[in-house]
């Protein structure tokens, strides 16, 4: 299982370290669109797992838009204005005072605009589908919980990758950290871990693992301060909260799974499951390396 593992990951890195650092954010969201996809297929065939069958087709075409929302925000908004008129959605900039134009786009490109449609979806499905109704429920909440714990944290990836001059840097230290801290908790955990993390969610998940994971996120944040422009104490903290929150997002998807009865969530990857569960850390860890940059600002340019 060792071997495959790390052959898997010697595949992938350099092809995501590539995308990420030399690709345009468009082609990065591009890229998030499909693990998304992935991603949720695995969620739903968890829901069906339980007997909650989601609304497949409205919850991935919701979760889409909510990237392309993610990349168009970054755009100026004189850009994004144009864009409308060009495509006749609304009148020329010119003819419209600037209040009304810019309550305009963000009606159009919001994430909070997309929540709405997909609850007019879930209404509508609800209610006109032939679906028995004691399946409203139940597909309600997978479809509900598939959005809102895997594609809409997830789509920070682009608005991280976007982010100024930095943003390449900022994703890469998220998924540096993260991968540092599993492979660390990985093979301390199995060396000398005894004393479990969180039994009844993940039995193999121990305390020195754990600690383990801690220190190879730090040591990565350590490190990148030698190659983007944000103070070492900054680095540092954001690998703190990152792992924390990575650990997190990993133990939320072993609740998923033993609430299903699976081991993996699916078998795309050899020697790691499926996508969900190479991404489970990545899903919290991103929003939260954004919400720092942008709340705090470090210096990042």
């Amino acid at each position: 299982m060792t071997w495959k593992r790390v052959a898997t990951a010697l595949v992938l890195i350099p092809v995501v370290v590539g995308l990420v650092l030399f690709a345009s954010t468009l082609i990065v969201a591009i890229a998030t669109a499909v693990i998304t996809v992935l991603a949720l297929w695995e969620y739903f065939a968890l829901g069906e797992a339980i007997g909650h069958r989601a609304f497949r087709f409205l919850t991935v075409s919701c979760s889409l838009l909510l990237i392309y929302v993610q990349w168009i925000v970054l755009r100026p908004v004189a850009y994004v204005y144009a864009t409308l008129a060009t495509r006749g959605v609304g009148p020329r900039p010119e003819s419209v005072p600037v209040a009304t134009g810019l309550n305009r786009i963000s009606a159009m490109y919001s994430i909070g605009t997309i929540f709405f449609v997909f609850v007019l979806g879930l209404t509508v499905l609800i209610l006109w589908t032939r679906r028995p109704l004691v399946e409203a429920l139940p597909a309600a909440g997978i479809s509900s919980s598939a959005l809102m714990l895997v594609a809409f944290p997830l789509s920070y990836a682009v608005r991280l990758h976007g982010f100024g001059g930095d943003g390449p840097k900022l994703l890469l230290f998220a998924l540096v950290i993260t991968w540092a801290g599993d492979s660390v908790a990985y093979f301390v955990g199995r060396a000398m871990g005894k004393h479990p993390l969180a039994p009844h969610i993940s039995p193999k998940k121990t305390w020195e693992g754990s600690v383990g994971s801690m220190v190879g996120s730090l040591i990565v944040g350590w490190a990148f301060h030698y190659w983007i422009q944000i103070p070492v104490g900054h680095l540092v903290a954001m690998a703190v909260i990152g792992n924390v929150a990575g650990q997190m997002g990993d133990l939320l998807e072993s609740a998923y799974k033993r609430s299903a009865g699976v081991k993996d969530s699916g078998g795309l990857l050899p020697g790691h499951g499926g996508v969900l569960d190479r991404i489970d850390a990545l899903i919290l860890c991103i929003p939260v390396i954004w919400y720092y940059v942008v709340l705090v600002n470090p210096g990042a340019s």
